[in-house]
């Protein structure tokens, strides 16, 4: 089994990973999250880094085992996931992702696990709420999240499905390794406000643009 795909691949889903973080969604929480997981200890930056690095690592897990699942979806599948026609589903799969994070179409889903009890700045417990953590869906979280396992229903690579995801959540997951291993950074963090908005509708427009490409991509295959 080899990890085939451009690295430029994993690059940008690393790059998305940072991008979403500074949504709506999910900026406000970061100093919440630091704080819950005990990661916001002044003066103690080694133990901070150790701590958010194992939540971002259980959530990493996580999102890796989602991919693996898309990739074997679609290795399953051989030749039903290289079909035009499956081309032409997954754009206006993302295509959609793309409008309800417009807010267009309203998009709830279930929350699939609850975070178990926290015991600041233990090393077990902040794994396994970096793991549930991962399962917990937010509306800017979910489309994007959901654009990239659909992608990779089509590329049947299980080990580059699982690097992806694991990219991603860890782009997703830098500003608070950050916030753990320098405490100060959260005095120095721009407040929340109408500019999350406009990063929201960037990475919204990014996936309409995607869902467009498979679109005609599915076309000319036919």
């Amino acid at each position: 089994m080899k990890l085939l795909g451009n690295p430029l691949d994993f690059f940008l889903a690393f790059l998305s990973g940072i991008f979403i973080s500074f949504t709506p969604c999910i900026y406000p929480l970061l100093p919440i999250t630091a704080g819950i997981i005990g990661a916001t200890s002044f003066g103690a930056r080694r133990k901070g880094f150790i701590i958010s690095l194992i939540y971002v690592s259980g959530m990493a897990i996580t999102y890796s085992f989602l991919g693996l699942i898309a990739s074997l979806t679609g290795k399953l599948f051989g030749a039903v996931s290289t079909h035009p026609l499956t081309y032409f589903v997954v754009g206006v799969i993302v295509v959609f992702f793309g409008l309800v994070m417009l807010d267009i179409f309203n998009l709830r889903l279930p929350t699939f696990a609850k975070s178990p009890r926290q015991e600041k700045g233990n090393y077990i417990s902040t794994f396994f709420l970096g793991l549930t953590s991962g399962l917990i869906v937010s509306p800017c979280l979910t489309p994007v999240l959901g654009t990239i396992l659909t992608y990779l229903i089509t590329r049947k690579n299980i080990l580059y499905g699982m690097f992806l995801l694991f990219s991603f959540a860890y782009g997703m997951g830098l500003s608070l390794i950050l916030i753990g291993s320098f405490s100060s950074l959260l005095l120095s963090l721009p407040k929340p406000g109408q500019w999350m908005l406009y990063v929201k509708r960037i990475c919204a427009l990014v996936l309409v643009i995607m869902g467009a490409y498979f679109i005609i991509s599915g076309i000319k295959k036919m």
